[in-house]
């Protein structure tokens, strides 16, 4: 397996430190509201990295952690009026209910901030004590950043062009202007925690780095975000780490590409972002948007539009017509594997090629098809089962063929109500009263039903 290398700039084989398994941390979410699609996107991109991780026989520890105090909690919670652990726990329950109908699994661990401050302590003393760290005037502990000499490797970035472009308004307690906080003196009213600098809250940085060392070890295989935490977020975490550690940290950063919304990238700060739960709710099914982040490559930008995600659901929706009907195995582990694995097999290990891992299941989907129409239908089982197993492997046709085409937009018509128009359908068929059995049709239609006649009478149907 090769993935490409944030830090390196190239793709470099898959060598875990510890053979056959997998340490791997990502960035979570800072909970003070909704997720947005722009945190599917990175979600479901590590979620396809470890689920096909584990499916190459790797065994994967995987840590995602929670930011559960942070100046915009302290202030959402203020404007709230409540304390900042009862925002934080209602956007913890939302952040799980969306992930979880995304079909993202559940990490390993997920380590919030707030349990981990006895380590976040030690190791901004340990930053002090080698000489990376200092109090400054106002209180705050800052890393100085010109003490760690690799500082700018992973986002390419000199020290000499950041200080030319920092701002004119400078903090007077710090001794350089790229110096970040470690530890922040908490103003009055302000959620504390004691320290040997006196009550505060650790900063943003130091809370990831603290963790991950915390639950994986000083050193590890994997780390992963968005494109947008490579600088500062991760540069600072890989000086902290190093300085504070003795280690290497992290063997290989992954990041992923920006949502873009007209041109330009989605985020809260510039108020452009669509929450999961919004475009969720005008979805068939959440595997929708799931096809529609798999069908670009991570690494690369993607933009986002209804348009968009109305061909991904009418491309998922033939991987499905190509299972309905097949008589398909109970386990995926008695799916045979063959040529279309080993085709899905090696562009996912070429950086979890996902475009192209789908266009293999679009070939089986398409070799079903082929072989029911010439009455092979145990080519088509096979190859059926097949496009089901590599599916799931992506997250990917976890549902039953009959409930995908059944499920509806809220609002959408009834199940009950469709039943009933068929009902009556027939029984106009039966006295055949033609004209009515096609009003009955043309009525579905228009409610966005498709129905389709079988032999021996049956009749099926699935939403457009």
């Amino acid at each position: 397996m090769r993935i490409h290398n944030s830090l390196t700039g190239r793709k470099e084989e898959l060598r875990p430190l510890e053979p056959g398994h997998v340490r791997m941390y990502v960035c979570g979410d800072t909970v003070y509201d909704f997720c947005h699609i722009g945190h599917a996107r990175s979600k479901i991109a590590f979620d396809v990295v470890r689920r096909y991780l584990v499916w190459r026989g790797f065994r994967v520890t995987y840590v995602r952690n929670i930011t559960d105090i942070d100046d915009k909690i302290i202030r959402r919670a203020a404007e709230a009026g409540e304390p900042i652990e009862v925002l934080t726990a209602r956007y913890i329950d939302a952040m799980h209910e969306d992930y979880d109908r995304l079909g993202i699994l559940r990490p390993d661990h997920e380590p919030r901030a707030t349990e981990y401050l006895p380590a976040i302590v030690e190791m901004v003393s340990r930053l002090i004590e080698g000489g990376y760290a200092y109090v400054a005037t106002n209180g705050d502990v800052m890393y100085a950043v010109s003490s760690f000499p690799g500082y700018g490797r992973l986002s390419g970035k000199r020290l000499a062009d950041l200080r030319a472009g920092a701002r004119v308004e400078i903090d007077e307690a710090k001794r350089d202007p790229l110096d970040f906080v470690l530890w922040k003196t908490s103003k009055p009213g302000e959620p504390a925690w004691d320290s040997p600098w006196g009550p505060g809250r650790p900063g943003w940085h130091i809370e990831c780095s603290a963790m991950a060392t915390a639950l994986l070890g000083a050193h590890f295989d994997l780390h992963g975000g968005g494109m947008d935490l490579k600088f500062p977020h991760h540069e600072n975490e890989i000086a902290q780490s190093c300085a504070a550690t003795g280690e290497a940290f992290v063997e290989c950063w992954m990041h992923n590409g920006f949502v873009n919304v007209d041109s330009e990238k989605m985020s809260k700060s510039l108020g452009n972002f669509f929450t999961i739960r919004d475009v969720l709710a005008r979805l068939r099914d959440p595997e929708v948007l799931r096809y529609f982040f798999l069908s670009s490559h991570y690494r690369g930008p993607i933009s986002y539009s209804p348009g968009q995600l109305g061909q991904a659901d009418a491309a998922l929706g033939r991987l499905y017509t190509a299972l309905r009907d097949l008589p398909l195995p109970a386990t995926d582990e008695a799916a045979p594997q063959g040529a279309a694995t080993e085709r899905f097999q090696a562009v996912m290990d070429d950086d979890f090629n996902t475009p192209e891992a789908v266009a293999t299941l679009q070939g089986l989907a398409r070799e079903v098809n082929s072989a029911r129409a010439r009455g092979d239908m145990a080519a088509a089982a096979a190859a059926g089962a097949e496009l089901r197993l590599l599916g799931r492997v992506l997250g990917l046709l976890q549902r039953e063929p009959e409930a995908w085409f059944r499920a509806g937009v809220p609002g959408a018509i009834s199940d009950a109500r469709i039943a009933e128009l068929i009902e009556a359908r027939a029984a106009a068929r039966k006295a055949k009263n033609w004209a009515q059995s096609d009003r009955v049709r043309d009525e579905l239609a228009q409610a966005g039903v498709i129905l389709e006649d079988k032999p021996g009478g049956q009749t099926v149907w699935r939403r457009a």
